[in-house]
This record gives structure tokens, C-alpha cells and sequence, in this order.
């Protein structure tokens, strides 16, 4: 059985090793349409259909003051589409364009393809099992495998 102060250094060693990871595979695709808060959002479109400002930035822990510029930016890209809400016309509805879909699916596929080669690089079969493994209760811990976005087309 593990001691207190072990547990804290297995703990923060997977916090390391993701954090190294996330950077790594950010590092990978940066010359993708989408990184960082952007894609993000754009996965938080595609995962849960057309959302209010306020309703996003909730889903993504955000201040809608915060997201401004974003979705400016993801605007101008022709990523995303803001229309006024039916509903209630003093806010608007934003949409995940085709082309928003097509610019996740590719930032996916960078990512998946660098992960690829860097396991058949430098993992062996034993290592690849164990970090699949690793995957699927990491994914246990953070909730259901339905809200992750697209790996391919």
C-alpha cells in the first residue's frame, strides 16, 4: 500500500506526463487551423450543437467577456456562425460551420498521426497496451467517452 506522500507523487507524475503530452501533441499541430482555447470551443460546438455566448463559455469554464475575441476570430475563419436567437432576440445562437467541422477533424487527425508515430517510435507492444489501458481509465476519471470529438473523417 502506498503511502500518503507516494500517492501525491503518482499523482503528480501523470499531471506531469499529461501536461507534457497535451504540450506535445499542441506542439505537433501548429500549422492547423485550430489550437489551444479554439479548438476547444470549436469541440464544445461539435460535441453539443449551436449554443448561446453565455452557454458556452459555461461549458467551457469561461467569462463570456473572455470570448470575445475568439469568436471573432473563429468568425473571420469562417469556423463558426452567430445568428440571433429566435427565442430570445437579444442574443445570439452560435454554429459550428462545415468548414469548423473540417478544420476539428483535421487538428484530430495531426494529433492522432504525431501520437501514432511517436508510440510506434518509441513504445513496444507491452508499453502500448499499458498505455492504452492508462487511456480508458483516464477516461473513466474525467466522464463519458460520447462527449470527446472526432478522431477522423
Amino acid at each position: 500500500m502506498s503511502s500518503v506522500d507516494d500517492r501525491e507523487s503518482d499523482e503528480a507524475r501523470i499531471v506531469r506526463a499529461v501536461l507534457r503530452l497535451a504540450r506535445s501533441m499542441r506542439g505537433s499541430a501548429r500549422a492547423a487551423e485550430l489550437t489551444g482555447g479554439a479548438l476547444a470551443l470549436v469541440a464544445t460546438l461539435y460535441r453539443k450543437g449551436p449554443l448561446s455566448a453565455v452557454a458556452l463559455a459555461r461549458a467551457e469554464g469561461l467569462q463570456p467577456q473572455s470570448l470575445s475575441r475568439l469568436l471573432v476570430r473563429l468568425e473571420t475563419g469562417g469556423l463558426i456562425e452567430r445568428a440571433i436567437d429566435p427565442e430570445d432576440r437579444r442574443r445570439y445562437v452560435i454554429t459550428l460551420t462545415i468548414r469548423g467541422r473540417n478544420a476539428l477533424r483535421s487538428a484530430m487527425t495531426q494529433r492522432g498521426e504525431w501520437l501514432g508515430t511517436m508510440m510506434a517510435e518509441r513504445l513496444n507492444e507491452a508499453e502500448r497496451a499499458s498505455l492504452c489501458a492508462a487511456a480508458e481509465v483516464m477516461l473513466k476519471i474525467v466522464g463519458p467517452l460520447e462527449d470527446d470529438p472526432p478522431e477522423d473523417g
